[in-house]
């Protein structure tokens, strides 16, 4: 592996993984969501990552396959006085749980910070080995 591919690699996990944030920041933004006005509630969305070739020197990175939703079933809570109540009286809330996706965001976060500290390592090296020639 070359020593330029480490740009590459670590600069496809730090994209995934902003990604990843946002997905995490959608659904926190919505965990107190309630059904909209088509009737259903949010449901949390999760990425899933793809591993990737990138060039011939057997380095590989990562990238964003696909986003999905949650098949779980949205938090129900009775409340009757709620506009948005069902015949029953209850509320469905969305299907985020809010200590998973700080989790998540912790995660995300950290593994970002560690590739950006690769290539900041990867660039010094890069520097001291040029004023070697010096």
């Amino acid at each position: 592996m070359s020593m330029f591919s480490i740009f590459g690699v670590s600069g496809s996990a730090v994209s995934a993984q902003s990604q990843r944030l946002n997905v995490v920041a959608s659904n926190l933004a919505n965990a107190d969501a309630v059904a909209g006005p088509d009737g259903q509630a949010y449901k949390a969305r999760h990425i899933l990552f793809q591993t990737v070739a990138m060039g011939n020197d057997g380095s590989a990175g990562v990238k964003v396959q696909n986003i999905v939703e949650s098949d779980a079933p949205g938090r129900r809570v009775h409340n009757p006085a709620h506009p948005s109540a069902d015949a029953e009286g209850y509320v469905t809330h969305a299907n985020v749980n809010p200590v998973e996706e700080m989790v998540n965001m912790i995660s995300a976060s950290r593994s970002y910070q560690n590739n950006v500290e690769v290539m900041n390592t990867a660039k010094s090296l890069l520097l001291k080995t040029l004023q070697m020639g010096q």
